[in-house]
Order: C-alpha cells, then structure tokens, then sequence
C-alpha cells in the first residue's frame, strides 16, 4: 500500500514519516536548509513478513499545492496530519477536500505533536476533527494522538495503517505508471519513477511515453525501493529505461510509462464534475482552471454539457479541454484549481478520455456518457441499447483499459456480438443488414436501368446513418455473404443487373472490341457515332450510361477508356518509381502526345499524379481508384 501524507505545514508529517520508516523524505538542499518540504519525498517501511508501507510525503505549503497534487493522486489510503498544538489550519481543509475529491475512502488522522497537548485539549482536537471529517471519504477515521519527539502513538498508528489493507489498484489491465521524478543515474542512465496505477511491468518490456509517444525498454526496476523482476500495480517504482530518443529532458513529471496499447494521448476528457460547496460563486461555462491528473498539471477550459452555470456543492458533466495532450482513462480522478492556483475548486471523474469536438452537448451524447458512467459489468448493456447502436471495441477497451478478451467477455455478457471491430446487439446487427438489402430493393424498383447506388449514397439513404467505418463492416458482411454484389463502383442486390437493348448491347460489343484493340488511344465518340451510323448524342448517352456502371471512364470530354485499362496505365505511371515527364509516359503508352497530356490531366484532377513544373510523380494511396494497379 502506498500512503499519502496530508496536512498544513509544519504540522510534522516529515518528522513523523521518519518516525514511521526511519527516513528522512526531506531530500532537497532547499528543503534542509528552509526546513520546509517543497518537493515530494519518499519512504519505505519493513513489516518483517516480506511487506512493506511505502510513504509519499507532500508539501503542506499552500505554494506547493501543485507538487502535493503530483503524489497524492497515486496513493491508496490518507495519513491526514493534525497539529495537537495549532489545530485545523487552511491546507489542513484543503488537503482534506483534495483527499475526499480523489475518492480515498481509507485513511486515518495523526494528532500530532500530541506532547504538547493536554488531554483536554487532545480531546478537544479530536472532536474538531472529527466534525471536520463527517462531510467527506474520510468519515469516521479513526483519529491516533502521536509525538515524533516522544514516540507516543508511533507503533499504534503503524499497526492501525496496517489494518487498512492492500492496494486495491487493478493488475489485470494494461500497465500504466505516472511518472513524478525523472533522473540520470552514473552507469545506469535515464531513470524515472512513480507509482504503478495499473497492470504490471516486468524487466524487458518495451513501453512508451504518453503524451510523448518515445519508445523505451525497461533495463532493470526497483519495486518499493528494492531491486525486482516486477513492478505491480500499487507499488512505487523506478524504471532504468533505454531508447534510441530517450534522454532526461525527454521526459518531465506528467508523463505516463505506459504499455503500447494505452499510448493514445488525449486533450478532450469528458468528467463528471464536482464543485466544492466552499465556493462562493457558480462556475461558468469556458472558465480557465488548472487540471491535476495522475502527476500532470495543464491548463484548461470547463466547457459544461448540462448548463451555462454550475453551482456550489453540486455536480454536472462536463468536458475539460486541455492546452496540452495528457495520458488518461475512464476512472481517472482529476483535481481543478482556479486559475491563479490559489485554491481547489473541485474535482472530476473521467468518463470518457476521447471527448468529441463537435455536438459535445448533444442529448444523443449526452444519453452516451450516461451509460459509459456506469460500471463495466453494466456499461455496454447500456451503450448497446442506445440510438447510436454500437460500440467500437478497440476503443472502448483502451479507454477503460481492458485488455481485448475481457471486452469480448463483457459484450458477450451483453448478448452482444462482433463484427470487424464492433460491437452490436444482434438485433440491431440483423436490423441493419435488412436495411442494406430493402434501400437497394427500392432503388432498383424506382430506377430499374440505373446500375445500382454508389457506397456514400447508400449509406446515405438507410433508414439509420451508420458512421463510414460501421458501413464498411456491414457492407463487407453483405458482400461476403453475397447478399450485395459489388458492381464497378456500385452495389446492387445479385438478381439486379443492367441490361442494354438489343441493339445497344450489340453497339457495345463492336465499342468495347474496338476499345481492346486501341486501348492506349481509343476512339472519340464522334469516331463510334460516323463508324456504326449511329446519332452522335445518343452514342454519347450510351457511353455515359456505360460509364455509371464503370465499365468505362471518361478520361476526356468524349474520350473513353475501358475501366481496367484506366488502372493499367495508372500502374504504368507508378512503375517508374521516380518523377516523369509526359514524354516518357507517351512513349511507354506510344500514344502520341496529345492523348498522354489528356490521360495525365486527368490523373491530376483525381490526384492521382502530382505535378511540379514539367514532372509528376504518383501519389501511392491514390492509386486503386480504377482497380487493382499491378507492379505496386
């Protein structure tokens, strides 16, 4: 268990801490010489049995707020510190409001300096405290009077510590660790340490940086200041990393060490935000704050989803829009400051780490982050029943960071199922497969010479808007199954077909030969019409209907080339592998030069050339427009 100090300064959370371990936390020149705790300090127990407390003691001065804000979010039970002598004194409050808005529910009070207090006055204290507490996570904790000087109390409060367990951190997700303290150690390199607030890091495993994205790979670690294989989570650690890129200024408090897949930094969190009931005025919508997360400090702005006002002592959701990209998770606590980082003005939970831009207010975004407050047993019943339908499972996981087969679980759980990344119920699953089919029905019983509808189109026209990348998926599936056909660039139902005439399916026969034969340098239009005595605007029609169902392209006004000659020549031009000139390129089609600049134009306009004065050069995730390009 990791136990975090808090109290008012000078009310001798150091000196009990070295009561507590024998350590001295105090490890600045600064904090010796002023004799105040500026920084954060560490310290570690023996129990004897293979166990041990580790300590994180923080600054009580109300300057270094932010610092106290970088330990005490990591810990898992509150040593709350309370001069004998002085009193509840303002960071006592304060440092409280912080414990209760970080949702600790363990902990228990040190009376301390209990050697100059009577008893009298150590029950007064008590009772003090005791009314002090009655509002907050810390509720009925037990309260032990201490002397650091005398040694009162010390082996009674160590016991009592004991009795609040273990750390309750989860160590079946993916690891996660906050990084406060960042250094180069002689022989070893760049070390970094912090408390392990999720999953477990071994010796060997490669990690990375979050927000920074660096890559690294974990040389050696100590696990509660003792050399380790492993690090688990609920226990401080110091990781050795080596990196190509890594260096000691690469890396700042802030930073998560994290396994690669939680590497998705984030600057829009939506929270359910708490405004502490000691404010004097409701927040509003846009107001700048300080945002402590993990061992982060950013700037931000509260955009409220609820209401343009929040006021004292009550809750709402929220989303913080961050300056800056910070590592976090659904469950995460946050702590806000105003902003000029005198006070503490409430907290939050995240609900969502991947917060929209857009629509963040939405009643149909608003019904979502409902459901994703809901614990994960419940949450994707929920979010599945919901008018968007469906859940993408990578995202969900990372978010709640749950590794892919406990997502699995929970969906099936759910009576939910998967396809290509996404989660249904399977009545909304079959739904939509029905609607793909009945919108393409309607369509060809509306237009029966019409070839089919295009992929955005249909998506377009089903009776429920999927997002492009649920279209994919459900479409593929249709696709599979042969319950759609894919048709040149249409889809269509497989009894749907485009039938010519029959004197234009003949036309065709003596078009499409002539196209084979003059594939590089076909005919114009006004060519077919004179050649087969056909009017010229209805060799026109016949072609541009050919061309919806994408048997051919018009490259040019009145110039077509079959489809699949189109993606020849798009291969062509990519397979010189460098930039090119349109010399170059009519030679290798031998077209003459006219019909090359015609067929480049048009690889320009759909992008898939780029030009740079007399060169292009081909553009690789354009290229299968027009089919499959061979020599890619």
């Amino acid at each position: 268990m990791i136990v975090g100090t808090a109290g008012h300064i000078d009310h001798g959370k150091t000196a009990l801490v070295k009561a507590l371990t024998g350590v001295d936390a105090d490890r600045l020149k600064e904090e010796k010489a002023r004799g105040i705790t500026i920084d954060l300090g560490y310290a570690y127990s023996d129990l004897g049995d293979g166990r041990q407390l580790g300590f994180v003691d923080v600054p009580g001065h109300e300057r270094f707020v932010h610092n106290m804000l970088a330990g005490a979010t990591g810990i898992d039970a509150a040593l709350l510190i309370v001069s004998a002598a002085e009193g509840i004194k303002p960071q006592t409050v304060e440092h409280l409001q912080i414990v209760d808005l970080l949702g600790l529910g363990r902990g228990i009070v040190a009376l301390t300096k209990a050697d100059l207090a009577d008893d009298d006055q150590l029950l007064e204290r008590m009772a003090e405290i005791e009314t002090l507490l009655a509002a907050t996570s810390l509720k009925g904790a037990e309260i032990v009077p201490v002397s650091a000087l005398t040694g009162r109390g010390i082996d009674e409060l160590k016991s009592k510590l004991l009795t609040l367990g273990e750390s309750g951190k989860a160590t079946t997700g993916f690891a996660r660790l906050a990084v406060d303290r960042c250094f180069v150690l002689t022989g070893a390199g760049v070390v970094v340490t912090g408390t392990i607030h999720a999953g477990e890091i071994k010796v060997d495993d490669r990690v990375m940086l979050t927000p920074s994205g660096l890559e690294a790979r974990v040389r050696s670690l100590h696990a509660q200041n003792r050399p380790a294989e492993i690090g688990r989570a609920g226990e401080r650690c110091a990781l050795n990393l080596v990196g190509p890129r890594l260096s000691k200024d690469s890396i700042k408090r802030g930073d998560w060490v994290v396994d690669p897949e939680l590497h998705a930094p984030a600057d829009r969190l939506d929270v359910r935000l708490s405004l502490l009931a000691s404010e004097s005025q409701p927040l509003k919508h846009w107001s700048p704050a300080h945002v402590h997360l993990g061992s982060a400090h950013v700037m931000g702005r509260v955009a409220l989803l609820e209401a343009d006002k929040l006021a004292p002592g009550t809750a709402s959701l929220a989303q913080l829009v961050l300056d800056e990209k910070v590592g976090a998770l659904a469950g995460d606590r946050v702590i806000l400051r105003d902003p000029s980082a005198v006070r503490t003005i409430g907290g939050a939970v995240v609900v969502d780490p991947f917060g929209p831009p857009r629509n963040r207010r939405a009643e149909r975004r608003l019904a979502e982050l409902a459901a994703l407050s809901t614990p994960d047993a419940e949450v994707l019943s929920k979010l599945l029943r919901l008018e968007v339908g469906v859940v993408e499972t990578a995202r969900f996981g990372r978010a709640r960071n749950l590794r892919p087969v406990d997502v699995d679980a929970l969906l099936a759980a759910a009576d939910g199922t998967k396809l290509e990344g996404f989660g249904f119920l399977a009545e909304t699953l079959a739904a939509a497969r029905q609607d793909i089919v009945d919108t393409l029905k309607a369509h060809h019983e509306a237009k029966p010479d019409a070839p089919g509808l295009q992929p955005e189109r249909l998506r377009l026209a089903l009776q429920k808007r999927w997002p492009p990348g649920v279209f994919k998926a459900l479409v593929d599936q249709e696709v599979k199954a042969r319950a759609v056909m894919v048709d040149g660039a249409f889809l269509r139902l497989p009894g749907h077909s485009l039938t010519l005439g029959a004197r234009d399916e003949g036309l065709w026969k003596k078009i499409s030969a002539e196209l084979v034969r003059e594939r590089y340098r076909p005919p114009r239009v006004r060519d077919f019409a004179g050649a087969y005595a056909v009017p010229e605007p209805e060799m026109r029609r016949l072609l541009q209907r050919l061309a919806k169902v994408g048997r051919v392209v018009e490259v040019a006004p009145d110039q077509f080339f079959l489809r699949p000659v189109v993606a020849e020549m798009i291969g062509i031009a990519h397979g010189f592998g460098r930039e090119f000139t349109a010399a170059e390129f009519r030679d290798k089609l031998d077209n003459g030069r006219k019909v090359a600049i015609l067929i480049l134009e048009f690889f320009d306009r759909h992008g898939i050339t780029v030009r740079r004065g007399d060169l292009r050069r081909t553009v690789p995730q354009k290229l299968e427009q027009f089919g499959p390009v061979t020599g890619r």
